[in-house]
């Protein structure tokens, strides 16, 4: 399995898990979002990430949610499943129920909870890789799961074929030149913390693992478009209108701020599960204002304006 054969680029929501009012899984509601992320142009979903509240769900639950993408997806667009489980055999025999409702491929996290040596690390996603045959993404997020995929662990498992792809959340962007440095070609690297994923792009990702794209999808596309295009200033332009709310992606409360936002903008609820609950107070206020002043002022819906008078 190679990179060029996995071909995974472009913009990658984090899907949000959707909850009717007792807070169970709403199998309708949920692939009521990934459908329309897909319809406004996504290049494939990251299902049961962070955003997707992964930990909060038990098994059967995430394999009803993946089922739900995969149909959402009809086989037009990939569908990446989280990994993300207190053991690593919880997680390899996770990885087996995934690759066999059908999903194109993984996300694979540290375990949660312990905070891994090197050797360690590299052990739980060679074991992982080795319960599938699915293309796996690593999720690199220091701030959040307080550990690290250093180069060297990178180097044990570059050898692992169905290790294509990097998500990388360290919000030093200096990373994704020192992988590409390091790596050449050997993962595709994604960019995977909202708030740099202008510079992760323009330094060589070759895709976005957003969160944000759950409440506004066609900046999210069009920002890509254009730097992929060349057109900087465009680019620019929609990366500082979205900046205040690509900020919300490096806070702890970046879940229930997303789908916070994206329940203002009709796409969605705010409802999440215990431990997490919805904003409330100056908080949730915050967050409203600067969902609404985005909405009111977004530059591709200005520019379907101009266009349509």
């Amino acid at each position: 399995m190679s990179t060029a054969t996995v071909g995974w680029s472009g913009v990658f929501p984090a899907a949000t898990t959707q909850f009717d009012e007792d807070l169970a899984v709403d199998i309708k509601a949920t692939q009521r979002v990934q459908e329309a992320l897909l319809e406004d142009g996504v290049d494939g979903l990251v299902v049961l990430g962070t955003v997707g509240e992964n930990n909060s769900l038990t098994v059967a639950e995430k394999c009803d949610v993946l089922r739900a993408a995969k149909n959402a997806a009809a086989g037009k667009r990939p569908i990446i499943a989280g990994v993300s489980e207190l053991t690593t055999p919880a997680a390899a025999a996770y990885a087996r129920d995934a690759e066999e409702i059908g999903v194109d491929g993984l996300m694979v996290l540290p375990a949660m909870v312990y905070v891994p040596q090197p050797e360690e690390l590299a052990a739980h996603f060679r074991m992982v890789a080795e319960a599938t045959s699915l293309p796996i993404m690593l999720y690199n997020n220091p701030p959040a799961y307080r550990t690290s995929i250093d180069f060297n662990v990178l180097e044990q498992l570059a050898a692992i074929p169905n290790i294509v792809a990097i998500k990388e959340s360290a919000p030093d962007t200096r990373r994704f030149t020192d992988l590409i440095n390091a790596f050449g070609d050997r993962f595709i690297v994604f960019a995977g913390l909202d708030d740099v994923a202008f510079e992760g792009l323009l330094l060589g990702a070759k895709g976005w693992v957003s969160g944000l794209t759950n409440a506004f999808p066609e900046e999210s596309i069009e920002l890509v478009a254009a730097l992929q295009n060349g057109d900087l200033d465009r680019a620019r332009a929609i990366y500082s209108w979205f900046m205040p709310l690509l900020h919300l992606d490096a806070e702890h409360d970046l879940v229930q701020s997303i789908k916070l936002a994206e329940q203002i903008m009709g796409r969605g609820s705010e409802r999440v599960r215990m431990p997490r609950m919805p904003l409330t107070d100056a908080r949730r206020d915050e967050v409203t204002k600067m969902v609404e002043k985005a909405a009111a002022t977004r530059p591709s819906g200005s520019r379907r304006e101009e266009t349509a008078a």
